[in-house]
């Protein structure tokens, strides 16, 4: 990695927008996964708790994914680019909770398939693609 790089990086660090969305990962994620825990061992799968679950695997998948995904994203922003807003890298980690819940959701009556999961997957790519582009435009004007 050369020097550009490392500065690039670690003035990225310093900004209050991507510190603010790592504390609200970190709180999410929390939240969650204890959440869940607690959930899976002390209830019954009855309807609110079955409501509940998909609730607490959303936040706390949410939140997890959140530092892989601005890690990505400063990874592959061009170099002297400036990296996403914590809204966009937000926005991408919804995306992917979404998607783990809507697979947890179709495994459940057992229709989730491969197939399934990557045109899932697919869908939501290209709604992330399509808007990265309108907020590229948007920006340019």
């Amino acid at each position: 990695m050369n020097d550009d790089t490392e500065i690039l990086i670690s003035e990225d660090d310093a900004s209050p927008d991507h510190r603010g969305v790592m504390a609200a990962a970190l709180i999410m994620a929390a939240v969650g996964w204890i959440g869940l825990w607690i959930l899976v061992t002390s209830t019954l799968p009855t309807s609110l708790p079955r409501w509940l679950f998909f609730v607490l695997l959303y936040v706390a998948t949410t939140g997890t994914v959140l530092p892989f995904v601005r890690f990505l994203n400063i990874r592959f922003t061009r170099e002297g680019g400036t990296p996403p807003a914590g809204g966009v890298l937000l926005r991408q980690s919804i995306w992917v909770g979404l998607f783990v819940v809507a697979c947890a959701w179709l495994q459940m009556p057992r229709v989730l398939n491969p197939v399934i999961a990557f045109f899932l997957a697919l869908s939501l790519v290209l709604i992330e693609f399509f808007l990265r582009i309108r907020e590229r435009s948007g920006d340019s004007d």
